[in-house]
């Protein structure tokens, strides 16, 4: 298994960054590859990626989602991933955004394109270009507000 995390700070409160981040049907705009997601319940999304060439789609549950600190989930089927956001207030009007992913490659093609440094690569960009997103608008595109904790498997 592989872990990635990368940090970012943007320029707007941390309030604005969470609520952004619980947008998924919005993470097209900014992730690299992700085509579609639909909420289909507050806790459990459904994706539709293209990486590399290679489509897949696969559900993922929210396991713990609290405001303005942190959003965790882990897939139910599909590639073996789970990962965490949290947020972190640096100022009134600054926010250190943090993503950790752990995720298993599968066949040969997710092997190689992990040991060179791809899925790293790729979140990196995306938490970058998050940081554009956000700090283009000023404000988010919407929020959710609730709580959810799932125990872990």
């Amino acid at each position: 298994m592989s872990t990635v995390t990368e940090s970012v700070d943007v320029a707007v409160p941390v309030r604005t960054a969470y609520n952004q981040w619980t947008q998924f049907e919005e993470f097209p705009q900014f992730m690299d590859g992700v085509e579609e997601i639909r909420q289909v319940s507050p806790e459990l999304t459904h994706w539709k990626v293209k990486i590399a060439g290679v489509e897949r789609e696969f559900d993922a549950r929210i396991t713990e989602q609290h405001p303005d600190e942190r959003v965790a989930w882990t897939s139910v089927d599909g590639p073996t991933h789970a990962g965490v956001v949290t947020f972190h207030r640096l100022d009134e009007s600054h926010t250190r955004v943090t993503v950790q992913m752990d995720l298993e490659p599968e066949g040969l093609a997710e092997t190689v394109g992990d040991k060179a440094g791809f899925v790293d690569r790729k979140v990196k960009g995306d938490v970058k270009r998050f940081k554009e997103f956000i700090e283009s608008r000023g404000n988010e595109t919407g929020a959710w507000r609730g709580d959810v904790e799932r125990p872990h498997p």
